[in-house]
């Protein structure tokens, strides 16, 4: 059985493919399917998001398909950069950009008003059009400087507290742990999994 990420983020694809371990799935990106179109991010919200992008690629491939859409909302900034997260920075989407526009913004913030949590929406479209949506919420706070050299995105700022360490500074697995991604993820393989038992019937 083939399950299609509505991605062509590696980043993404790398945890989306240790999250799924071991499930009989051929787990694929849509950049493999040349008829699967860009989507648009234009919903205003995560959930909208990530079900437009779903809904995309099965229409173009009728497959079992998953995607996602992630924000990471700062208290100081009213919940900015939210559904806006990948591009922060600009049109064009860049780690670099985002995390510079959002150290900027938080320059002379004092610790305790640097909140923050990110949240991760996983919608799953299965081959007959059925869709389940869920959510993961992991809160942290923001770091006035970098730390550590894994992760990607806003992972070099953004400090678990329990762990005292930020996202980049974890491993795969310790981050999968208490991650965002991770919590929804979790919720995402138990639908599959059981959709799986039945046979791949809905």
């Amino acid at each position: 059985m083939q399950l299609v990420f509505a991605s062509r983020n590696p980043d993404k694809i790398a945890e989306l493919r240790d999250a799924l371990n071991n499930l009989p799935l051929e787990i694929r990106s849509a950049a493999e399917f040349p008829g699967v179109p860009e989507v648009d991010e234009t919903g205003t919200t995560l959930e909208a998001n990530a079900l437009l992008k779903a809904r995309a690629v099965h229409r173009a491939t009728h497959c079992l398909c998953l995607a996602d859409d992630t924000g990471l909302e700062v208290e100081a900034l009213g919940g900015a950069p939210g559904v806006h997260s990948a591009r922060f920075g600009g049109r064009e989407q860049s780690y670099e950009k985002n995390l510079a526009k959002l150290l900027e913004a938080l320059r002379g913030v004092p610790e305790a008003q640097r909140g923050a949590r990110f949240r991760t929406v996983v919608a799953t479209v299965f081959p007959d059009g059925a869709e389940v949506v869920v959510e993961g919420v992991c809160a942290g706070r923001i770091l006035s400087q970098r730390r550590g050299s894994g992760g990607f995105g806003y992972d070099p700022v953004f400090c678990f507290p329990e762990a005292g360490k930020t996202f980049a500074e974890m491993s795969l697995a310790e981050k999968q742990r208490i991650s965002h991604r991770g919590h929804a993820m979790r919720k995402a393989r138990v639908i599959l999994e059981e959709w799986l038992r039945t046979s791949g019937k809905r």
